[in-house]
This record gives structure tokens, C-alpha cells and sequence, in this order.
């Protein structure tokens, strides 16, 4: 068994990393920007794949590793988790319909509501105490799930008709072209900006670089908000336009 995962602020690393431990300790989870994440998945026959929901869809990331890497599938066993602030209907089913279609046997789905990560804006917002209460929860489900999955009943959330519909009709259908395709809408204050070159070490995408002491970005955002989060000057913004919160897990375990 193999977990794979793509994590933003790191809610998604967390809760991936609790739930392969619970099914076997000697059983490893990788990012899938690891430059080993393929060969890993060639060993392992059954997968365990997580990620953050963004406006109830899949980060274009994910897609984009599923669909270049859709032969490294066929024939295999996949359990989804998805990481959620609020609500996403089918956020486990927007992959598991992609691996379906290349050959996999989707076993069932998780979500799992966590911390919100969009620093950026007021909503969702919440005390540190409160995500904390939050990550304690997704603990409780964690187990659960591990559990009935160990005894051949594996949860099912995102999977299937009626949540397909709960995801269109929730959210991904108003705010599809946020999801589409990578955005060009990262906002960089320079006044603030110290070319500290954080960002462009951290973004998964390599759609950040300091030129002339100043961060720019290449159009090619993913929406995962590390670089926001660990701005030291907090000067980077995608969907709002000031800080309110650097979201990261750290924070609420």
C-alpha cells in the first residue's frame, strides 16, 4: 500500500499520513511531486490518494498527474481522500472518475473538513481553538474510516450519482472557470515584496521567481496558497486582497 498526495498548506499531508498509519505503519506516504512518485506507484497496488478541494473540484495539479500518468493506474486499487474547508459534494468523485477511466478500481472515498486555507478573504474564518476542535474531528473520522476500510467496508463519500450532482450544483458548476485551468491571478505587492525567493522555492507549479529583487509569477497558479502562507511580508494575495490568516497545520495540532 502507497499513499500519494498533494498538500497546499499541509491539511492533506496531515490527514493522509494519520490514515495510512492507522491501516499499516510500514506502509510510506509520497508527494506527488516527488520525482520517485511513479516508481512507488509501480510497487504498490493499492493506492491511497488525497487532496485538497478547491471550490468542490480537484486542484488542476492533480488532474493534470492524473491524466499525464494515466497507464501507471491501470489495475489499480484506489482509496480517495479529500480535504475540504466547508463543503464539496464529490470531492473524492472528481478523481475517481479520471481513474476510472484510466483502468483503476476505485475502492471508496473520504472527506474530511479541515482548516481553511484561503488566508485572503474573511469567510470561513475561525479561531485557532476552533480549527483545532476541527482537526480533532477529522481525527475521530480518520480512525473510522481506517477501520471499516480494514474490514472490507470502505466509506464511500464523493462517490457516485447523487453527490456527483451535490458537487455540480454546490459549487463547481458557478465557479468552474476558477478550476479550469491554471490562474494568472496571483497578486504580488512589491512595495512589500523582499525577494526573499521563499515563494519561488515553495510553489509546486515553478510559477514564481524574483526577478530585479521582486517576485513574479507565471500564470500557472494552482490555487494551493503555500506561497500566501509563508510570505514572511505577507505580500502575496490571490483571491482577496489583504492577509487575514497564513494558514498552515502546524497551527491547529
Amino acid at each position: 500500500m502507497l499513499g500519494i498526495y498533494f498538500s497546499g498548506t499541509g491539511n492533506t499531508k496531515h490527514c493522509i499520513e494519520l490514515f495510512v498509519k492507522e491501516l499499516d505503519v510500514a506502509s510510506k506516504c509520497i508527494s506527488i511531486e516527488d520525482l520517485k512518485v511513479l516508481d512507488e506507484i509501480h510497487k504498490n497496488d493499492f493506492i491511497i490518494l488525497a487532496y485538497p478541494v478547491y471550490f468542490s473540484n480537484s486542484p488542476k495539479i492533480v488532474r493534470d498527474f492524473i491524466f499525464q500518468n494515466k497507464t501507471k493506474f491501470m489495475g489499480k486499487k484506489v482509496f480517495i481522500i479529500a480535504t475540504m474547508g466547508l463543503f464539496s459534494g464529490d470531492g473524492t468523485g472528481c478523481s475517481a472518475r479520471l481513474l476510472a477511466k484510466c483502468g483503476a478500481e476505485i475502492v471508496g472515498g473520504l472527506h474530511l473538513k479541515m482548516p481553511d486555507c484561503i488566508g485572503d478573504v474573511k469567510a470561513l474564518k475561525k479561531t485557532i481553538e476552533q480549527n483545532k476542535v476541527i482537526v480533532k474531528q477529522a481525527y475521530v473520522k480518520i480512525k473510522k474510516a481506517a477501520n471499516n476500510l480494514k474490514n472490507g467496508h470502505a466509506t464511500q463519500e464523493g462517490i457516485g450519482l447523487l453527490y456527483h450532482i451535490a458537487g455540480l450544483f454546490g459549487q463547481r458548476l458557478w465557479f468552474y472557470g476558477k478550476t479550469k485551468n491554471y490562474l494568472d491571478k496571483l497578486k504580488i505587492n512589491t512595495e512589500k515584496c523582499i525577494g526573499c525567493g521563499m515563494c519561488a522555492q515553495l510553489c509546486p507549479m515553478k510559477n514564481l521567481s524574483i526577478v530585479n529583487g521582486n517576485a513574479v509569477q507565471n500564470g500557472r497558479c494552482t490555487m494551493c496558497y503555500r506561497c500566501i502562507s509563508n510570505c514572511p511580508k505577507q505580500a502575496i494575495t490571490l483571491l482577496g486582497k489583504n492577509i487575514y490568516e497564513q494558514c498552515k497545520i502546524e497551527k491547529y495540532i
